[in-house]
């Protein structure tokens, strides 16, 4: 298959990569590096970034911040960034992808833990990563020409303990190559709709 990996410099994103690379045809996009360049807070780079990457089977985003703050000192422009970043990012991926991927191909998202398990200045991410998921349960339902949209939600990766251990006290990190067996599932499965979850 011929997929796009928006977000591959990331650590998702590499384990990502490692997972699929050697079985299909890779591009990789991300805002500051890869074969081709995006802002996805930017529709109009979005559409861009479809034009140049050419015909697809699958999109997968691994990218999007979040902020994490305690929640009486947030103001509605640091809770908008994860809003605009994460959530609205992948979904602008989608709504430009709808009519450019060949048919049957697929999108996979990325959303988190948090979004069924919260965490201490983490509201932000709680509210995204549980949009994320309802928007690819219901955009499952009317997706066109048999295309299909899952979510990976992962748990914290052994990679990124260093960065973001502090945030998960208690919480068993997985490897980054577990977590890039679960994107290889939604992009060469048949399943739509679906949390496919990598906690422990």
């Amino acid at each position: 298959m011929r997929l796009l990996l928006v977000g591959a410099s990331g650590t998702v994103g590499q384990a990502v990569a490692n997972a699929l690379a050697p079985h299909h045809e890779l591009i990789r996009a991300g805002r500051h590096s890869g074969d081709l360049r995006v802002d996805l807070t930017d529709y109009a780079s979005v559409e861009r970034m479809y034009d140049e990457a050419g015909p697809l089977d699958g999109v997968i985003t691994t990218t999007g911040s979040v902020h994490f703050g305690e929640l009486a000192q947030t103001t509605p422009a640091q809770f908008n960034l994860g809003l605009q970043d994460k959530l609205m990012g992948q979904v602008n991926v989608v709504l430009a992808g709808i009519a450019r991927l060949r048919d049957g191909g697929s999108f996979t998202l990325t959303s988190g833990i948090t979004a069924a398990e919260p965490i201490r200045l983490g509201v932000n991410a709680t509210t995204v990563n549980a949009a994320i998921e309802g928007f690819v349960r219901s955009a499952a339902t009317e997706l066109p020409r048999g295309l299909r949209i899952n979510a990976i939600s992962a748990t914290l990766l052994t990679e990124a303990l260093d960065a973001y251990g502090p945030y998960f006290p208690g919480f068993e990190a997985v490897p980054g190559s577990r977590v890039g067996l679960a994107y290889r599932r939604s992009v060469e499965g048949v399943g739509t709709g679906r949390v496919y979850t990598v906690w422990q």
